[in-house]
């Protein structure tokens, strides 16, 4: 499991990530304090908190560098 730090601040952002991430056969998970709710819910990432950056985690074991390429946008440093 590989966790970034993303931003998803604006509605055009969040609809684009969970675009770029359905292409993956992979589980993904946003972790916004207490709550982790799956990174492909539309709905589920509107219930979060956006105004900060967010964890997300990527339960996959190979791939994690062509996922982090096309995640790269998103990452915060």
């Amino acid at each position: 499991m590989k966790t970034v730090k993303i931003s998803l601040d604006s509605i055009d952002k969040v609809k684009d990530f969970v675009n770029d991430i359905t292409k993956f056969d992979v589980d993904f998970d946003l972790v916004s304090g207490r709550y982790v709710i799956d990174a492909k819910s539309i709905m589920g990432i509107f219930s979060l908190d956006l105004s900060k950056p967010i964890d997300l985690n990527i339960h996959a074991d190979s791939d994690v560098d062509t996922i982090l390429q096309v995640l790269n946008k998103y990452i915060v440093a």
